[in-house]
């Protein structure tokens, strides 16, 4: 695919995005200790990358550090274990708690847990990509961020690899490559840009395959091998778009799926000419943390 080609498959994809979003979409309830945070906008083909920071887009949980408590990003309180709170600095700090490429299920288990077991946390990492309320450019920010990191000496607190690309051959070369490895995509952060929160296009995320959110309407029954367990999903958009999913799932949860009015989070290529995502698969559920 040449750079013309490329561009307009960027553009196709995030209107697409908007389109199966709609205008009343929410990804989750924030509560009212929820933090105001920087949200990412999808790429778009006229967007100069070599203005931004480059890191792989993480399968964890986003958590905020006050510099005393930890929170998701709905502001409920995140049950970690005493010594891993302690080990984290009194700056204020923005991440993810993650484990590994495709285990974003097992962490989930963890971190929902009311009683920290400490043998699950050992496991768990704080990957951290924005100091909350920092002075300066993004790319100062960094500098901070690493000296945080090594000041703090403990393993479960890291800086996630921010990295500078030449174009959109070389950024597309580090997307394969991540996708390869089971990752889910990229995140871009402009490099002169003062700490921001809402959506905005200084921070920009580019992933193979579209995603998005609907909620549970409907268990169909499986059939054959699957007889006993459920078969397909039926589900809604938030633009009020119904369709099913039947692929993407283990048996675990084809044997305990998702309950009724739970959000979900599906991937596709793209939109039919009625707005249906073609070649859904199912993800996981959209855990309001």
């Amino acid at each position: 695919m040449n750079s013309s080609n490329r561009s307009r498959a960027w553009l196709r994809c995030a209107a697409l995005a908007l389109a199966l979003a709609g205008p009343s979409c929410v990804l989750a309830k924030a509560g009212p200790d929820a933090p105001p945070l920087l949200l990412a906008q999808v790429l778009r083909g006229d967007v100069d990358v070599t203005r931004y920071w480059v890191s792989e887009k993480l399968d964890g949980a986003r958590a905020i550090w006050d510099g005393h408590t930890l929170r998701f990003r709905s502001g409920r309180l995140v049950n970690a274990p005493d010594w891993f709170l302690a080990g984290l600095p009194p700056e204020p700090l923005d991440g993810e708690l993650w484990i590994g490429r495709g285990r974003f299920d097992e962490l989930s288990g963890i971190v929902r847990r009311k009683q920290a077991r400490d043998e699950d946390w050992r496991r768990v990492k704080y990957m951290i990509f924005e100091q909350p309320d920092g002075a300066g450019s993004f790319s100062e920010r960094i500098e901070r961020l690493r000296g945080i990191v090594a000041r703090a000496g403990v393993p479960w607190l890291q800086a996630v690899e921010q990295f500078r690309v030449a174009d959109r051959p070389a950024l597309q070369a580090k997307l394969d490559e991540v996708v390869a490895g089971r990752g889910e995509g990229l995140m871009l952060h402009r490099a002169d840009a003062p700490y921001l929160t809402g959506r905005s296009d200084v921070l920009l995320k580019l992933k193979p395959l579209l995603d998005s959110e609907a909620t549970v309407i409907a268990h169909l029954p499986g059939q054959g091998r699957l007889s006993g367990m459920m078969g397909a999903l039926r589900v809604e958009t938030a633009a009020g778009v119904r369709f099913e999913i039947g692929t993407g799932f283990s048996d675990a949860v084809r044997r305990d799926p998702p309950p009724v009015g739970t959000l979900v989070t599906f991937q596709y290529r793209e939109l039919t000419k009625d707005g249906v995502p073609r070649f859904a698969s199912y993800l996981r559920r959209r855990e309001a943390f």
